[in-house]
């Protein structure tokens, strides 16, 4: 890896404490943005990843027929209801249903903390795992922390030369720095010892689910579950798998199930102002926000606050070779661009650029558009009318007519400049697409938000205010 790329600065910091004893994270204080130095005479030179490259191919192996975008928007309008719920849990209290009965040890996904980054990179995205479990070596089967794609994020920041270290971690910065440049390992023990980390948290799987609401409301994205006894790993429940056990079941739980008719805004479901960012903004921008901030995803939004889109750390997986360089410098917009063009490819169709739901929703519509796709977050948008002002007469869910068809993001195909000494190239296959030369040919004031979305009021997301609200 190039000097210009991983040499680090001092900087003072201070460190975070948790104001109660709800796992919380906190921003980073030990990290400041810099932008990479330039040096016009470099010529490149091959870092310790620079033969590892490309994404990861299809899982498919024949490309399905593309859906239309009247078929995507109907199926976003009307996702589909809750089918028959489990006997095993009818008639029980769901507070007392153990976390073990939702989890399944086939979800695990275990690397070492001599893995390289390289490697669980590779194996993050070949496995669809969210989340990878680190243990001391192969015959453990308890974990000491995880690696997902925050992980990679934050090193890919510090790698890029968008986030420098505190005096602290300084030394370790400049050993990783010295075994890029002789393209040694970057073991996964060094890797996460540079930033901030998530929580390491876990429950025993005797334990009650509402155990696990508690937690989920601390912000926590994901819990560990360990058999009764011991530190060995069963499962992981994250928010997504609990909203979606509840929404499959709600009818055997008629304290949830009685929740489901109402409004997300008599629930005070995105009420809290969301983290953003606008289109116009380079990429490299909302991932230090990410990082720093401690959110998982942004709300990509215009000019007039429209929600255009949403970059979230799973897209980082996009950026792991050498070839994706101009994406960081590019804006935002372009990069929803590459990803929506990128899962057509990938998925054999088209994707919507924008979830979202209104404040007259109802949670059930809000639950199951969250279920069906599979999202973190929905976001909360005014409907306006076309005069600018906000409707409330919209329908409480819309109808299963024919929905108009958003306006498209395009792109032209300028040539695009190369951002100096990106060397954070992962070992994959070739890619399937390469959109990588192309820029937007709209700005973030041109972008038509108000008929992809609406204007941006709040977020509901897939855990944190289910628990906090919802399911009390």
């Amino acid at each position: 890896m190039a000097d210009e790329t991983l040499r680090p600065t001092s900087s003072s910091s201070s460190s975070s404490s948790h104001a109660s004893p709800a796992p919380q994270r906190t921003p980073s204080q030990s990290m400041r943005l810099n932008a990479p130095s330039q040096s016009p005479g470099h010529s490149h030179r091959h870092s310790f990843t620079e033969s590892l490259r490309g994404m990861p191919p299809s899982p498919r192996a024949n490309r399905q027929p593309s859906m239309s975008q009247a078929d995507i928007q109907a199926f976003l309008n009307n996702p589909p209801t809750a089918g028959s719920p489990d006997p095993r849990f009818v008639g029980r209290d769901w507070q007392h249903i153990k976390v073990g009965e939702l989890v399944d040890p086939e979800d695990l996904r275990f690397v070492e903390l001599d893995t390289g980054i390289e490697d669980a990179t590779n194996l993050l995205a070949e496995s669809g795992a969210p989340v990878l479990l680190i243990r001391t070596d192969k015959t453990e089967k308890s974990a000491v922390a995880t690696f997902d794609y925050r992980d990679l994020t934050q090193y890919l920041l510090f790698a890029t030369g968008q986030l420098f270290p505190d005096e602290e971690h300084l030394a370790v910065f400049q050993n990783l720095a010295k075994k890029a440049q002789q393209e040694q390992k970057i073991p996964l023990r060094d890797a996460k010892s540079l930033g901030t980390k998530e929580p390491f948290i876990t429950l025993p799987h005797s334990a009650d689910l509402s155990a696990a609401i508690e937690t989920f409301g601390g912000g926590v994205h994901r819990i560990v579950i360990l058999k009764e006894g011991t530190n060995h790993a069963v499962g992981i429940l994250s928010q997504l798998r609990l909203v979606k056990f509840l929404w499959e079941n709600g009818r055997s739980f008629p304290i949830i199930d009685q929740l489901y008719p109402k409004e997300v805004r008599e629930l005070g479901i995105g009420a809290q102002s969301p983290i953003t960012i606008n289109g116009d903004k380079p990429l490299k921008e909302a991932l230090v926000i990410m990082n720093n901030e401690g959110v998982s995803s942004l709300a990509v939004i215009d000019n007039q606050y429209n929600v255009v889109g949403n970059i979230s750390n799973t897209d980082v997986k996009l950026l792991t070779k050498s070839s994706s360089a101009p994406l960081l410098e590019n804006t935002c917009i372009h990069f929803i661009s590459v990803i929506l063009s990128t899962r057509g490819m990938n998925d054999g169709k088209d994707s919507y650029p924008v979830f979202h739901v209104y404040p007259h929703s109802t949670l059930a519509h809000t639950v199951a558009k969250l279920v069906a796709t599979k999202a973190h977050r929905m976001w909360v948008v005014e409907n306006l009318t076309p005069g600018g002002t906000p409707s409330s007469s919209a329908p409480t869910t819309p109808g299963p007519g024919p929905a108009p068809h958003p306006t498209p993001i395009s792109i032209s195909h300028p040539s695009v400049p190369h951002p100096p000494h990106l060397s954070t190239s992962f070992s994959q296959p070739s890619p399937p697409f390469q959109p990588l030369s192309t820029t937007p040919s709209v700005s973030a004031s041109a972008l038509p938000g108000l008929h992809m979305s609406g204007r941006l009021s709040g977020v509901s997301g897939g855990g944190e205010e289910a628990a906090e609200r919802e399911f009390e």
